[in-house]
């Protein structure tokens, strides 16, 4: 196939096809293919293309009558968005695919399942609610700090708790070079078992392993993490492994700015 001119060279040819409809990306993130992130990667690799043409770059607009393939298949047309909470188990990579073998989330779920990208991610030994969606704009949008999601966990600890250790980090700290932002953390009382204690962590980033990172900073071991809300949605009596769809009008309820923002 033949490499499809960016936008740049076709503005003079075309105007229409470029200015009409929406960036590629972004048509990738609604049909469920990927984040918008992500969707650049692809095309950079050449695995994408319009209508029988491999796009060069990301710099362009489609429209709904346009054929767009990735690795030669047929994307599927944007679907509503749809959210769903999953029971993430321990020993479950997020990923579709893993070198190592390791079994992945995707793996798990039900056959009839559309076609999902995560909000995000819990790593392999961490269990708990994850989000899925088929609008991989969607997930993009839940995933950025500045849209403030309040990610709670609840972490099993090994040694001794120190109150005041825990309210060190409430203003935020630095560990080896990386800047994480104010962490909240409560003991849960009548929670502890043996020389475990529990505690109540809330973070809005959700950098790379941020709750391990920072109970190991405390010198506290993690025995057991799980994550029990994400924003408005929570974990609930979700039994491991289980799946719900969340009802779209709660998704309208608290994702409001999202929707009225894709309108304009």
């Amino acid at each position: 196939m033949v490499p499809l001119m960016n936008a740049k060279d076709n503005k003079s040819k075309t105007p229409a096809k470029i200015f009409a409809g929406e960036r590629i990306a972004k048509r990738l993130a609604r049909s469920g293919v990927c984040s918008r992130r992500d969707a650049e990667k692809l095309i950079e690799a050449g695995r994408v293309a319009v209508d029988g043409k491999i796009l060069a770059s990301p710099a362009l607009n489609v429209t709904e009558d346009q054929v767009i393939t990735v690795d030669g298949k047929p994307i599927e047309a944007a679907e509503e968005t749809r959210v769903w909470r999953y029971h993430k188990p321990a020993g479950t990579i997020t990923t579709a695919r893993d070198p190592q073998g390791r079994p992945t989330v995707f793996e798990k779920l039900p056959p009839e399942m559309p076609r999902v990208v995560s909000v995000g991610r819990l790593d392999f030994n961490t269990e708990g609610l994850l989000l899925l969606t088929n609008d991989g704009e969607l997930a993009r949008h839940m995933e950025l700090p500045q849209n403030a999601w309040l990610r709670h966990y609840r972490v099993r600890v090994f040694g001794a708790v120190d109150p005041a250790k825990l309210k060190s980090v409430a203003n935020g700290v630095t560990i080896s070079g990386i800047r994480y932002e104010p962490v909240k953390i409560e003991i849960e009382k009548g929670k502890e078992e043996g020389a475990n204690s529990w505690l109540a962590v809330a973070i809005r980033e959700g950098k790379n392993r941020e709750v391990r990172k920072i109970m190991d900073h405390l010198g506290l071991q993690v025995t057991r993490l799980i994550r029990v809300a994400f924003g408005p949605f929570p974990l609930g009596k979700l039994p491991r492994g289980g799946i719900e769809e969340i009802p779209r009008r709660a998704l309208r309820d608290s994702l409001g700015k999202f929707f009225e923002g894709r309108k304009k």
